[in-house]
């Protein structure tokens, strides 16, 4: 995969900013000046094409990029367990595979998720996850990507993300869309 097309967005960084090697998962910084290209833009963060590799950028530094945060999650403050399901499912839509333009739970990667109350106001979720690949050199970055980004929901204090292969993650477990979006439906 080369990363970059002809839909891809140039850009100059900024400011010195962290990034993520895809597929390899590790942490490099990328210096102010660095030019390159933003390939995928998609839940907060961006998949980047610099001198021959990608490279994801949390949505926190979005600036660098010149481009906009994400917006802080608002919820009422009388909000139900269900109203906060919702937003948890909601966040783990905005979850994406560097390489791939569709989100966790399309790609049937979430397996459960549930939620307890360690305190009045506080709410814990728990997740359940696998991967498409038990080797993926990007799973403790999706691992800490979700429980980042379901941390950012009012009253959750804790996300617990329990990454499993059992069962093993196939094609059968995305979703209609997610077939017909890379051509397996």
């Amino acid at each position: 995969m080369s990363g970059f097309s002809l839909s891809s967005e140039p850009f100059t960084l900024e400011r010195d900013c962290q990034a993520v090697m895809v597929p390899q998962g590790e942490t490099v910084s990328l210096p102010a000046g660095q030019i390159g290209y933003i390939t995928q833009a998609l839940g907060g963060s961006f998949t980047v094409y610099v001198e021959g590799n990608l490279f994801r950028i949390a949505g926190n530094d979005a600036d660098a990029l010149g481009k906009e945060p994400p917006p802080p999650i608002e919820l009422a403050s009388d909000a139900s367990d269900a109203d906060v399901e919702a937003l948890v499912w909601q966040q783990l839509r905005t979850v994406f595979d560097p390489e791939i333009p569709i989100n966790v739970v399309e790609l049937g990667l979430v397996y459960d998720v549930s939620m307890e109350h360690p305190a009045p106001d506080q709410r814990k979720v728990y997740v359940k996850m696998t991967l498409t690949a038990p080797g993926c050199g990007m799973g403790d970055i999706l691992v800490d990507d979700v429980r980042t980004k379901l941390e950012l929901i009012p009253t959750v204090s804790e996300a617990d993300v329990d990454l499993v292969f059992d069962p093993p993650w196939n094609h059968s477990m995305m979703s209609d869309a997610a077939k017909l979006e890379t051509g397996m439906l």
